[in-house]
């Protein structure tokens, strides 16, 4: 994609990562061609899918020459993790926000922040938009302090990170010589979902993008991820590769009540994966996608001929925090 090689880029993810068959799962269900991207497996701070626009953001914060960087998100949150990771190996002081309360449960699940060494505050059970409006409160205070903040999160410069990430797989594809077909993402926030897609489209649509909803109804998903394509092929000069929501196929049936609660096709799935493949996976966004994988890999609902890969999305520590969401799950094998 040389259209980027122009924008500044902090580089935190050796490339590519690991493209892995599932194998043992392909045996059970006697359907050929599965495979993960395991972008779960990255060397900083357990990994994840942030790490691909971070190298953006970041990027972005050192062209400004900002000395501290602000994030929010739940106390859970795996941007905030990997922010306070990748701010302190680039140099920079970071403060993560929490729209949570300061107790015991939301300081335990912001642990690795503080570990990495970002200071953090906690705002209280407010909305996404009110903690918005505060991070941004607090990026006016520090530049009248002298410092020069920079607000991580853009959305349309943070999906150039899995724009890269359709042209890596599309060569690992080539290098194996299996033409991957189906390719399955969480939707959610739609920057990831967006970067891929877009990506897509500018390699001349080789895979087929299945959105996976852990958040949103569909008409909200698909124009979140519409609005951030077009605002990242413009932040790159594109012009004529419009989003095409024809070639994306939205799955809602396995976003159960809704964002982050759990399902039990998810537990299905996190003790499937775990136990065929050694996999972990997280109930909120990554055990969603899996199940829906899944669930149409057992089906026969897409052709054998056709493989089918999942992009495993990280947020893995964020497991370790939620052990009353399997209170009731039997865990022991029959």
């Amino acid at each position: 994609m040389t259209r980027l090689v122009d924008l500044p880029r902090y580089e935190l993810v050796p490339r590519p990562t690991l493209l892995q068959s599932l194998q043992r799962t392909e045996a059970a269900l006697r359907r050929p061609g599965l495979f993960v991207k395991r972008d779960d497996l990255m060397a900083i701070a357990m990994g994840g899918n942030k790490l691909r626009s971070l190298e953006y953001w970041l990027g972005a914060a050192q062209q400004m020459k900002a000395d501290i960087v602000l994030v929010a998100g739940t106390a859970l949150s795996n941007l905030c993790r990997l922010t306070a990771a990748a701010a302190s190996m680039a140099g920079f002081e970071c403060v993560v926000f929490h729209n949570a309360p300061d107790d015991a449960s939301a300081r335990r699940a912001s642990f690795l922040n503080r570990i990495f060494g970002a200071s953090v505050r906690y705002l209280g059970p407010i909305d996404e938009h009110q903690r918005a409006q505060a991070v941004e409160a607090a990026a006016v205070d520090l530049a009248r302090q002298g410092r020069r903040p920079y607000i991580v999160g853009d959305p349309a410069l943070g999906a150039l990170g899995y724009l890269r990430a359709a042209e890596e797989l599309s060569e690992q594809c080539r290098e194996l010589r299996r033409p991957i077909r189906h390719v399955f993402l969480p939707g959610s926030m739609g920057t990831t979902e967006a970067g891929f897609i877009l990506g897509n489209a500018l390699l001349g649509y080789p895979f087929e993008v299945h959105l996976v909803s852990v958040e949103y109804q569909e008409a909200e998903l698909r124009e979140r991820v519409r609005k951030i394509y077009d605002s990242a092929a413009a932040l790159i000069g594109i012009d004529g590769v419009r989003f095409d929501g024809a070639r994306v196929r939205c799955h809602m049936g396995f976003r159960g009540a809704g964002y982050a609660l759990p399902t039990r096709a998810a537990e299905r799935a996190i003790l499937t994966f775990a136990r065929a493949e050694g996999l972990l996976l997280e109930p909120i966004y990554s055990a969603k996608t899996f199940a829906c994988f899944l669930d149409l890999a057992r089906r026969g609902a897409l052709p054998a001929a056709e493989p089918m890969c999942v992009i495993h999305t990280g947020g893995v520590p964020s497991l370790f925090g939620q052990f009353e969401s399997f209170r009731d799950l039997a865990l022991d094998p029959p």
